[in-house]
């Protein structure tokens, strides 16, 4: 396999059909343990998620459900385009390796067009430590015509997320979102 770099991942013009790196190049031992994500203005809660400790990790996953581990769905209904910022908190550990220059590229697509691409960086994770970060996206302007198609097709807004330590992808996610009313 080609080795996939952060310009790579830059330039891609729409979401990836397949992960770019399979579970076993997460090295560092990277496991994510919480994730919640907020209104920066209000403080409410969108969504949250925590491991239970005694789930398995991805890797010992038999590898018929390894992808499907690395896949998850929002249900944030229409009123989610009037916030402002949004606040992602994410929770995670490491192995017994120093990580440098852990950097997350997220890129949002509505079908093949791009909505926004974002990049995060945390400098340094000490080994076998357990590390808090949160990231603050602000939300594009999407005009009205747009925002209605996304409303009226769920699921077909979509994101990739590639992590990088240094130049090496160590692991790759995916998530779509669903921005029609709730039930």
């Amino acid at each position: 396999m080609q080795q996939v770099t952060t310009e790579y991942v830059r330039s891609l013009n729409g979401i990836t059909q397949d992960f770019l790196c399979p579970v076993n190049a997460n090295i560092y031992n990277i496991q994510f343990l919480k994730f919640r994500i907020r209104d920066m203005d209000s403080g409410q809660t969108l969504f949250e998620v925590e491991r239970d400790q005694d789930e398995e990790p991805i890797e010992n996953l038999p590898p018929e459900y390894q992808d499907e581990a690395r896949r998850i769905k929002y249900h944030f209904g229409p009123q989610f385009f009037e916030l402002k910022t949004v606040g992602a908190q994410l929770t995670f550990s490491v192995g017994n390796q120093p990580v440098k220059n852990f950097t997350i590229i997220e890129r949002h697509y509505f079908r093949d067009h791009l909505l926004r691409s974002y990049e995060f960086q945390f400098p340094f994770c000490i080994p076998n430590s357990t590390n808090t970060w949160e990231h603050i996206y602000t939300i594009p302007e999407i005009d009205e015509a747009m925002r209605q198609e996304m409303i009226n097709n769920p699921f077909q807004t979509k994101s990739d997320s590639f992590y990088f330590v240094g130049d090496q992808l160590v692991m790759h996610n995916k998530a779509e979102y669903d921005y029609s009313p709730f039930d």
